[in-house]
C-alpha cells in the first residue's frame, strides 16, 4: 500500500496580477489561454522570447479574483521585470506574494474531491488545490497560506516528505522542472514538452514568440525531444553530452537516484527504445524510455 506524500516546495514564488486589464495584459504575453483560468481551472504556461525560445514557465491560477503566477522563486525578479516591461499603461498591478503563500505537491493520496483531469481546481485550506495541469499522474499541487500549510496537508491525510521525494517522483515520469531542465533563451519549448504538458493554446491569438511556436507545431519539424531515462553508473551532470558509439545524440538534464531526463535526437531515442539500447556519458549508461505522456513515435 502506498503512502500519500506531500512536499512543500520552497523554490516556488508567486506573482498576483490584478486589475481590470490583468487578463488582456497577460493574454498577449503567455503561451496559454488566460481566459480559461478560473476558480475551477489552473493552467501551465510559459513566457517566451520574441524568437520563440524559453524564458519562464509557471502555473496560472485564480485566487481572490487575481491571476496568480506560481513560478521559480529564484527567477521571480526577472519574471517581474519582464512583465513590468510589457505592462506599459495597462490597468494591472503586479504584486509579489511569495511571503504569503507556499506551494505543495501531493501524490498517492486522495484527490480531495477533484476529478483527476489536468488543471481541475477547488478551494482548499485557505488557498487552492489543483490536479497538476501538465500530467495527472504527477498528482495534486496546492497554493496555501504559509501559516498552517503543513497542518492542513497532514489533516488531509498526507505524510510530509523532503524536496528530494518530489524530484524522484517527477523524474520517474520524465517531467521537467523549469530552468533546471530547460535552457533559458536557448531552448525551443516544444522540444521540452510544452505541447505534451498542455502549455500552449493554438487558437488564442498572438502572444510573444507565438509565430515560431505555431509554425514549428504545424510543420512537425521537431527533431529533438525530452525523454525519461534510467542511469547505470555515476549520474552525468546537466549538459553532459550523450553518445551512441561516436555519434552525439543529445544531452543530459537533471537526474536523481538513477532516474533522469535527457534531451535527445528523436531518431536515436526511438531506435534505442525499440532495441533496448543505451547511450554513454563517460562510464555511465543512459537508457531512454517511452514516456507515459505525449506521442513519441
Amino acid at each position: 500500500m502506498t503512502t500519500p506524500i506531500a512536499v512543500l516546495l520552497p523554490g516556488r514564488g508567486f506573482l498576483a496580477v490584478d486589475g481590470p486589464e490583468a487578463r488582456p495584459f497577460l493574454q498577449g504575453l503567455v503561451s496559454n489561454n488566460v481566459d480559461s483560468v478560473s476558480p475551477d481551472r489552473t493552467l501551465y504556461a510559459g513566457l517566451l522570447t520574441a524568437q520563440g525560445k524559453f524564458l519562464h514557465d509557471f502555473f496560472l491560477a485564480e485566487i481572490a479574483g487575481a491571476v496568480v503566477l506560481d513560478a521559480e522563486a529564484e527567477r521571480l525578479p526577472d519574471l517581474t521585470r519582464r512583465l513590468m516591461m510589457y505592462r506599459l499603461r495597462a490597468k494591472a498591478t503586479i504584486a509579489d506574494r511569495t511571503g504569503d503563500w507556499v506551494a505543495a505537491a501531493m501524490w498517492d493520496g486522495d484527490w480531495l474531491g477533484l476529478e483527476p483531469k489536468p488543471g481541475a481546481t477547488r478551494a482548499f485550506a485557505g488557498g487552492i488545490v489543483f490536479v497538476d495541469p501538465r500530467l495527472p499522474a504527477l498528482g495534486l499541487r496546492a497554493i496555501l497560506p504559509r501559516a498552517g500549510a503543513e497542518a492542513a496537508l497532514a489533516a488531509a491525510g498526507f505524510t510530509l516528505a523532503g524536496a528530494d521525494a518530489y524530484d524522484r517522483h517527477r523524474l520517474a515520469l520524465g517531467v521537467t522542472d523549469g530552468s533546471r531542465d530547460i535552457p533559458v533563451e536557448k531552448a525551443f519549448p516544444l522540444e521540452f514538452g510544452f505541447d505534451d504538458f498542455h502549455a500552449v493554446s493554438y487558437d488564442k491569438g498572438c502572444y510573444v514568440g507565438q509565430e515560431l511556436t505555431a509554425r514549428t507545431h504545424n510543420r512537425g519539424t521537431i527533431k529533438r525531444r525530452i525523454y525519461p531515462v534510467t542511469i547505470e553508473g555515476p549520474a552525468p551532470a546537466p549538459g553532459t553530452a550523450l553518445h551512441h558509439g561516436e555519434s552525439e545524440v543529445g544531452e543530459m538534464r537533471t537526474s536523481r537516484d538513477g532516474h533522469g531526463i535527457a534531451h535527445l535526437r528523436i531518431d536515436a531515442a526511438e531506435m534505442a527504445i525499440r532495441d533496448g539500447a543505451s547511450f554513454t556519458a563517460g562510464p555511465a549508461h543512459v537508457t531512454p524510455h517511452k514516456p507515459v505522456w505525449g506521442d513519441h513515435g
